[in-house]
């Protein structure tokens, strides 16, 4: 097939101006503005590291999934930093999300909840940025919700 060219919108004044807000710079630092992690959560976090034997650099928060379920959320230990991870530090403990995941993420905040017979990390607000509620619609040929 040949190449049948690249659509190139018209510049504007007012569109020229609306790119002022954006930044080819890529800003690798977190706040808790982007991602809050409770106190409660930093300490049971902190808690792990320290009775881990292995040498934990960082805690990755990663998304997966998607689809009629939701997206899932969760953490896991890591020693490497890619060159899309955004970071937040806390108390000597680093905290690595990709690029990808913070779209997801921006605005939540992650606790950590002990209740009797259950203690477990929890987020909350995960659709803050985007609007979404995080429940299902209708999937399946009948509308029908999740199965």
């Amino acid at each position: 097939m040949e190449n049948v060219g690249v659509y190139t919108p018209a510049e504007s004044q007012e569109s020229a101006s609306n790119l002022d807000v954006f930044s080819d710079v890529f800003i690798p630092s977190l706040t808790s503005e982007d991602l809050e992690v409770t106190a409660s959560a930093q300490n049971k976090l902190a808690d792990i590291i320290s009775q881990s034997d292995d040498d934990i650099s960082a805690i990755r928060i990663y998304v997966g999934g998607g689809g009629c379920g939701g997206m899932t959320y969760g953490m896991t230990f890591t020693d490497q930093k890619s060159d899309f991870d955004t970071e937040l530090e806390f108390d000597g403990i680093k905290v690595l999300v990709d690029v990808v995941a913070l779209n997801y993420l921006r605005g939540a905040q992650i606790d950590y909840i002990e209740e009797v017979g259950r203690e477990r990390f929890v987020f909350n607000n995960v659709f803050a940025e985007t609007g979404g509620t995080g429940t299902c619609g209708s999937c399946g040929a009948s509308g029908g919700g999740c199965g």
